[in-house]
């Protein structure tokens, strides 16, 4: 088992919940290991990524790529750009593997744009190792509630 504390997961959670909500891309990227991986399924209970589309799965070669057009400014679907909050709760270390933990926590995301906002929740799982004093993303799979309806353009990462 990690030689962190409990408490420590719970901040990392919420420090990358701050770092999205604060548009600071690079430093989300930055949290995550040079095989990471991103994914929401679009399927309730989906298993495997690559059995079915998905409303974002991002290797990391995609996930530069998302930050580097996020960060640039220039996405027709980010102008205006989102602005986000977000809550964490409901944390748990679920397994260890191989010196990876899998947490999981619920969320809620409020999404404000063009004079609308947008609620979505559901349950966030990461894949964390540790590194030194902190952790890394090796994988996180972002669980909607309403994975199966229909979504006006996703573009900013739960």
């Amino acid at each position: 088992m990690s030689r962190l504390a409990p408490d420590d997961i719970c901040a990392f959670l919420i420090n990358e919940a701050r770092t999205l909500d604060e548009r600071r891309w690079e430093d989300w990227l930055s949290l995550f290991a040079d095989d990471g991986w991103y994914w929401v399924p679009i399927e309730e209970g989906q298993t495997d990524p690559r059995t079915t589309v998905s409303l974002m799965y991002d290797d990391r070669l995609l996930l530069e790529t998302r930050v580097r057009r996020l960060k640039a400014g220039k996405l027709h679907a980010q102008s205006p750009i989102s602005r986000t909050t977000r809550t964490i709760g409901n944390v748990t270390v679920e397994d260890e593997t191989n010196g990876v933990l899998t947490i999981r926590s619920k969320f809620q995301m409020i999404e404000y744009r063009r004079n609308l906002q947008r609620l979505f929740g559901g349950t966030l799982l990461h894949g964390l190792a540790e590194d030194g004093d902190s952790f890394v993303i090796c994988w996180k799979k972002v669980e909607l509630v309403n994975c199966d309806s229909m979504m006006d353009g996703l573009n900013v990462p739960f």
